[in-house]
């Protein structure tokens, strides 16, 4: 039997310390937590940067460190800093020797690095060993050599080769989700099925429990099956809510694809067990594939931005918003074409309107005010500030009909203007075969500490 604490969700948004320490009481074998996903779209593996502060992050790996040592367990992490390139894990790196010199530990570090050259990738493509997943855009040479960062999601295989290192904390790179928590309980000889349908449930905390606050969970993995226990106050876990949790971030409910096969929950059951507040669940099925692929993703710099924000608040402008921001659009196109040199992209967002879905909105409701937030993309920064500075006299003043008085709308900042910077795009859902499973990671150990 292997126990598995997930204090949270990720690290950097909030480590509940009561349910953390009630998860500690039930002595774990390990503490996973993921570091990221690609969620929060393509700029942080565009650029190598991290979601979340350094001030959060850091306090809340201090107290996994510090957890950690009180039990003697291994610590383990995936996808460091939000996106798993190789900078974000030697930053997760100098962030745990801080903790470890403040809090006196020696200690024996793990880093798996999951960045991958886009040369080396580049020649994986035309080798044919590079497939898209189902959805993935048109990609050639010239798409892959132009990325600034591409990674391959690691699985339980480069994970479980950085457990048996020995070393009591593992910072890994991208990673699958579950990887992290799949990993040991594979490596001991856990139901296969159970490894990966616990690891996908657990993958997001107390996600799959009623109070997806609390934050932590743990998961008890044995020979059949496994148990999700909540270790949050008074937090229940029901067959509905961990059932429900292979709908999240999955495209098939009972299907789950990973590094060197795929998961099938189509036959599993859940069962209430301990005064219904945790799931046991059993019937899980791993099937291993005939060749071992990772998944990769890769982002480039698409553009620069500049958005300017203006607010419409005259009745009549407000109920014709529609029909003013498409004779503005044609004005500025036929007015200033001549003073803008290359592509650019115009795109207007009407705040209170339809900001979030576009023209994919159904919903029209009446409104006092309108926001227009324009955002302008251009080859570099200083191009798209100037098409935003063109732009700001239609904005301000420009008139729905050709003879009425020249009204003036409100920019709530001085100067309007305001510059995004790069812009980023993804490039890669790709998966990518590999002979052995170490082929496309580094693994090293360092120490740390006093």
């Amino acid at each position: 039997m292997i126990k598995v604490l997930i204090p949270s969700g990720a690290l950097g948004i909030s480590v509940d310390p009561d349910a953390l320490e009630r998860g500690l009481q039930m002595q774990p074998d390990i503490i996973a937590i993921d570091g990221g996903s690609t969620d929060s779209g393509p700029h942080y593996l565009g650029t190598g940067t991290c979601k979340y502060s350094r001030a959060s992050v850091k306090r809340e790996w201090r107290l996994l460190m510090q957890a950690r040592a009180r039990l003697g367990v291994p610590l383990l992490i995936g996808t460091a800093g939000t996106c798993g390139t190789d900078s974000m894990v030697q930053w997760l790196l100098d962030i745990t020797r801080e903790i470890a010199a403040e809090e006196g530990q020696s200690l024996r570090v793990a880093t798996l690095e999951c960045s991958q050259s886009p040369a080396r990738v580049a020649q994986a493509f035309d080798a044919g060993t590079i497939t898209p997943l189902a959805g993935a855009m048109p990609v050639n040479r010239e798409d892959i050599t132009g990325c600034s960062n591409i990674v391959a999601l690691a699985g339980a295989e480069q994970i479980n080769a950085a457990l048996q290192t020995g070393a009591e904390i593992i910072i890994a790179g991208r990673s699958t989700d579950t990887a992290v928590i799949a990993a040991l309980p594979l490596a001991r000889g856990c139901h296969p099925g159970g490894a990966w349908h616990g690891a996908k449930i657990g993958e997001c905390g107390a996600l799959a429990t009623n109070n997806p606050a609390t934050g932590a969970i743990l998961i008890e993995f044995d020979t059949e099956g496994f148990t999700v226990h909540p270790t949050g106050e008074g937090v229940r876990a029901t067959p509905l809510t961990v059932s429900a949790h292979m709908l999240y971030e999955n495209a098939d409910p009972f299907i789950l694809h990973e590094p060197g096969g795929h998961l099938d929950v189509t036959a599993a059951t859940y069962t209430a067990v301990e005064d219904d507040s945790s799931v046991r669940v059993t019937g899980s099925v791993w099937h291993p594939s005939e060749r071992y692929t990772v998944k990769l993703e890769g982002a480039r710099l698409a553009g620069y931005q500049t958005i300017s924000l203006v607010l419409v608040r005259d009745r009549r402008y407000v109920e014709a918003i529609d029909q003013w921001i498409s004779q503005l659009r044609e004005a500025f196109v036929q007015r200033e074409g001549s003073n803008i040199a290359g592509d650019y992209g115009l795109e207007f967002r009407l705040i209170g309107s339809n900001a979030t879905l576009g023209a994919l909105e159904t919903r029209r409701q009446e409104a006092h005010e309108i926001g227009v937030l324009v955002v302008i993309t251009a080859a570099d920064q200083q191009a798209a500030n100037d098409i935003a500075k063109l732009l700001n006299p239609y904005l301000l003043h420009y008139a729905l009909t050709p003879n009425e008085p020249m009204p003036t709308f409100a920019f709530p900042f001085s100067p309007p203007e305001m510059d995004r910077g790069g812009l980023h795009e993804f490039v890669l859902n790709h998966v990518m075969t590999l002979e052995r499973p170490m082929d496309a990671f580094a693994l090293n150990v360092v120490e740390v500490g006093t």
